[in-house]
């Protein structure tokens, strides 16, 4: 082993044996490289003659570049476009990410968290926390309903075994007792387990109430006190857009951190949908833990770590990318901007709702409980999804998603608010299609 990696494992086994315990074999393996990086970070501070040390071009002391690249980037240097970020990201984005954090979920206030990691979107966050965390055979605890993307990385590219829970119980609420049930049964037979939590739920729509976020989080902290390692991860994709007064507002990050030394909770969040910018493909990754001593050190360590599968993988994410969150995040429009486009997409989450109780849908389909994010989901009674996602598509022009055998996602996220209607009774006629074809 790499004794950087060894130099950071004891930093971690010395102040949080369970966390260094939950690293997987490459986790534990991984650290930030000096070598080159850190040579030229000293010749960036120290060379003030000549630096010959990174490998980009420069001329005449600046970037050098193609003015067909940077004229439509008015207001940008070349240098905070076209040159390397830093594996972790850019210090000052990761700070402003990080006070922002505290500022849209203020349990956090007092909290230590780690500054957070840069990723390439927060699919490449969800894929850098597996390399760091998940060995082939671990249990990744998810609802019935979820993102098909988890299997691709946690099933496919980690051989991790996916485990299920219903998501809603029968008053349309989540099932805590069934997300009880399921962590008991997988600490049976695994000292350590993964529970992924989305919210807004992709693909229901669905957030929790403050009354169960708050059991969810005294359900991890009692397996976490019986002896389970758990790591806990948020996918906080959508986070922001919540539609209901009665719904959690803050991420449970903000519950979990602290908690308890078995519990390591890890959020995954990003400028994607939060700023509508989804190609841009900024993510972050934050860490929030309980150990005996100073957290400082131990996030710093596992920053090292997580810095390093990065630089690893992709290098870096997107330095111009970066710029332009960052420029926005200090931008006095930004917020303005922000409530503008929140309430378009709440009028049209209400237009869904205003729509679907009409009782002429009800033969033909019952709606999944949804009150944030992009999505809703019906559950068709009559009629398979495939068959019917196809004939709308054909006859009708109209794209949606099917999902499991009776499972149709809809996006109104990326429908006008005008539409809703049209849209709704479209599917309905294709349902009458199909009953009797």
């Amino acid at each position: 082993m790499n004794p950087l990696a060894e130099e950071l494992n004891q930093i971690i086994r010395q102040d949080s044996t369970p966390v260094w315990k939950m690293l997987s074999n490459v986790g534990r393996q991984l650290f930030f490289p000096k070598g080159i990086l850190s040579q030229s970070a000293e010749a960036k501070e120290k060379a003030h003659r000549i630096n010959a040390t990174i490998g980009i071009a420069k001329e005449s002391g600046h970037t050098m570049c193609f003015r067909s690249i940077m004229d439509p980037l008015d207001g940008i240097a070349p240098s905070e476009a076209l040159t390397y970020a830093p594996s972790f990201g850019l210090p000052a984005l990761r700070k402003r990410w990080q006070e922002d954090l505290r500022r849209k979920n203020p349990t956090l206030a007092d909290r230590k968290i780690s500054l957070p990691v840069v990723t390439c979107g927060i699919t490449h966050a969800i894929s850098t926390f597996a390399d760091v965390w998940v060995d082939p055979g671990d249990v990744i605890l998810l609802p019935d309903m979820m993102w098909g993307n988890y299997n691709m990385i946690f099933g496919v590219r980690k051989g991790a075994r996916l485990s299920h829970y219903a998501l809603f119980d029968e008053n349309g609420g989540f099932n805590l007792t069934a997300f009880e049930a399921a962590i008991a049964k997988e600490s049976k037979t695994h000292e350590k387990i993964f529970v992924l939590l989305n919210f807004p739920q992709n693909p229901t729509g669905y957030t929790v109430t403050e009354a169960e976020s708050d059991g969810i989080a005294e359900i991890l902290a009692r397996a976490a006190a019986n002896g389970t390692r758990l790591l806990v991860v948020l996918d906080d994709a959508y986070f922001g857009l919540f539609y209901d007064d009665q719904i959690q507002k803050e991420s449970l990050f903000a519950k979990l951190c602290g908690r308890h030394a078995n519990l390591l909770a890890v959020k995954l969040d990003g400028a994607t949908k939060e700023y509508f910018v989804w190609g841009l493909r900024i993510g972050f990754i934050t860490y929030g833990l309980s150990c005996s001593g100073d957290p400082l050190p131990v996030y710093d360590a596992l920053e090292r770590k997580t810095a390093g599968c990065v630089r690893g993988n992709i290098s870096n994410a997107s330095h111009l990318g970066q710029t332009l969150l960052l420029k926005a995040m200090q931008d006095p429009r930004i917020q303005g901007e922000m409530v503008e486009k929140f309430e378009i997409l709440k009028a049209r989450a209400l237009r869904v709702k205003a729509v679907l109780a009409d009782d002429r849908y009800a033969s033909a389909w019952s709606v999944y409980p949804f009150n944030s994010g992009y999505f809703m989901c019906l559950k068709l009674k009559t009629v398979e999804a495939e068959p019917l996602r196809v004939h709308l598509l054909d006859r009708y022009g109209v794209g949606l998603i099917a999902l499991g055998k009776y499972d149709l996602r809809v996006a109104f996220s990326c429908v006008d608010e005008e539409q809703i209607q049209e849209l709704f009774d479209t599917v309905l006629q294709g349902v009458r299609d199909l009953e009797t074809a």
